[in-house]
């Protein structure tokens, strides 16, 4: 079996400079063999392609060649693991975030899970630090109530997951290639794991949790939080949750969406939600627009 890692990155330079020692670090803990690290650049403008080619040059004895692509314009996540996915050459693909490190050994509990055939993909344990807190994710839950998808997070003590997060997870390439990898209309993010996920389970493939597998992921200084405030991210995460409802909903979801939808209206004007508003016109323009 072999292996690339995909680590999509915007302005993230100063992230890379913590985060990427220690994923070349760890490319020599695991038997199966890593192809290639594939930093996807998205147009940024802190020179972080440039520092990684540097800090490689300066490198001796790289456990893995480091492959530098780069956006000519800002596209989003979606587009940017893809750009990496298809020009990976191994096996699996281990999608990385620049704000996620490695723990010691976190692939070797998660690769042998790749024996059985029916398996997308693996999510790991994410050690998420929340304002000076550890908060343990990576296992999620989700279900359709009141003509919504709903998810949460869930316990992380059990093995089963309705999706499995983008930015810290090994993916059987075959199958991300086949499913057409993150739908790009999620751009610039949110959504797009979860909806990978859900087509890859209603194909007939698998997924799995795997606690073993664990990365530290410091939310707060990725490109998200420093990039959008906090309403933009909130109109976003609305907008791509409608758009993901009308692309996946079977015909009597989306009927009982309709139904529910003036009752889930009246509550976001009573609680003053102007976002909910503006995040499904948002959605049903992008929709109609994207190409």
């Amino acid at each position: 079996m072999t292996y690339s890692i995909i680590i999509p990155n915007y302005n993230g330079k100063h992230l890379l400079a913590k985060n990427l020692p220690k994923v070349l670090a760890e490319c020599s803990r695991t038997r199966a063999t890593c192809n290639e690290i594939i930093i996807v650049d998205d147009a940024s403008e802190d020179g972080s392609a440039d520092w990684v080619e540097g800090y490689c040059q300066g490198t001796d004895s790289l456990p893995a060649r480091v492959i530098v692509l780069e956006n000519t314009r800002n596209l989003g996540f979606s587009s940017t693991v893809n750009k990496g996915v298809l020009r990976a050459t191994g096996d699996i693909v281990v999608l990385l975030n620049t704000d996620t490190r490695p723990e010691k050994g976190y692939l070797s509990a998660a690769f042998p899970r790749f024996h059985n055939e029916s398996l997308f993909g693996v999510g790991f344990m994410d050690k998420s630090i929340e304002h000076d807190h550890v908060v343990y994710r990576g296992r999620g839950i989700g279900w359709w109530e009141r003509g919504m998808f709903i998810h949460r997070r869930g316990a992380v003590d059990q093995p089963d997951t309705s999706w499995i997060s983008g930015g810290s997870c090994a993916i059987r390439r075959s199958m991300f290639l086949e499913l057409k990898g993150f739908n790009e209309i999620y751009n610039p993010f949110y959504w797009e794991d979860i909806d990978l996920s859900y087509r890859a389970l209603r194909a007939g493939y698998s997924l799995w949790f795997e606690s073993g597998s664990v990365v530290v992921h410091e939310h707060e200084e990725g490109s998200i939080q420093t990039k959008y405030s906090s309403r933009d991210i909130t109109r976003i995460a609305y907008r791509n949750q409608f758009m993901f409802i009308w692309r996946n909903a079977t015909f009597m979801q989306f009927l009982k969406h309709l139904m529910w939808l003036p009752y889930h209206a009246m509550r976001a004007g009573l609680r003053g939600d102007v976002l909910f508003f503006t995040g499904y016109v948002d959605a049903v323009v992008r929709l109609m627009t994207y190409r």
